[in-house]
């Protein structure tokens, strides 16, 4: 599948060799090179949670990842080559799902996952031939530039440790009612998180969370207006970023909004 390079004039310009538009607040991975804007860190971080409820191990969330940066640059395109669609480019002439689906990320990361399986030896093959197998690309070795940072990247989103991903969020950029955005909230974190309580002041408590879920609401808290995430004795706001707050030690992963 090839990605059709259709960029208008207002678009925000990719600079390919830092991998993140200018001019957008983003994650990095501490002690690499490696940048992304928080939209692409919020696809990642979906891509991971899919591989996670899947039980499969981080080789294949790298092998995803690389696949999707290169296809799509890990956003969720509405156009493509063709009618490619999506993070992966499905195309839904080709049986990959409905235009709907494909553009869903749990869905398309699902459908890329039910692919990877099926390849003998992905756990070891070389990335590039395995997401091959899976995509049928007109470019098969462009997968394989990606395989540094992808691996960076999934380390940061599966570390059992706070600040492995730091994130900087726009503050303001969710004007859609709480009510609203809390339900949303809680639909996301019901598909990719686990399973979510609204507590009566609208906090969005996942219980038995662990650390690559309270990484996942930190790439999605632009998306949904978070202002702080909370989790055993520790709070990230768009702020400050994650700092140790014993205070709140032994709590649940908690999502609040403004």
């Amino acid at each position: 599948m090839v990605v059709a390079v259709l960029i208008a004039a207002i678009a925000l310009v990719w600079r390919e060799e830092e991998g993140t538009p200018s001019g957008v607040a983003g994650c990095t991975v501490p002690g690499s090179d490696v940048t992304v804007t928080t939209e692409q860190a919020a696809n990642a971080a979906t891509i991971a949670a899919v591989a996670r409820s899947r039980g499969l191990p981080p080789r294949a969330t790298v092998i995803a990842l690389a696949t999707a940066q290169q296809e799509s640059r890990l956003r969720n395109l509405d156009y493509g080559d063709r009618d490619s669609l999506g993070l992966f480019q499905q195309r839904p002439s080709q049986g990959w799902g409905s235009e709907a689906q494909v553009q869903d990320p749990v869905y398309s990361a699902g459908k890329f996952f039910d692919g990877l399986v099926k390849v003998p030896g992905w756990e070891t093959g070389r990335l590039t031939e395995v997401a091959q197998e899976v995509q049928r690309s007109g470019f098969p070795e462009a997968y394989q530039q990606w395989e540094p940072m992808a691996t960076a990247l999934t380390g940061a989103l599966l570390a059992t440790s706070p600040s492995a991903l730091t994130c900087g969020a726009v503050p303001g950029v969710a004007p859609a009612p709480v009510a609203e955005r809390t339900a949303l909230v809680a639909e996301a974190a019901r598909r990719e998180a686990g399973a979510p309580t609204v507590e009566t002041d609208g906090t969005v408590t996942i219980a038995g969370a662990g650390w690559p879920e309270a990484t996942w609401a930190v790439t999605h808290a632009e998306r949904f207006g978070l202002t702080e995430v909370t989790m055993d004795g520790w709070r990230w706001t768009p702020e400050v970023g994650w700092e140790s707050t014993p205070s709140t030690f032994e709590l649940p992963l908690q999502l609040q909004l403004s």
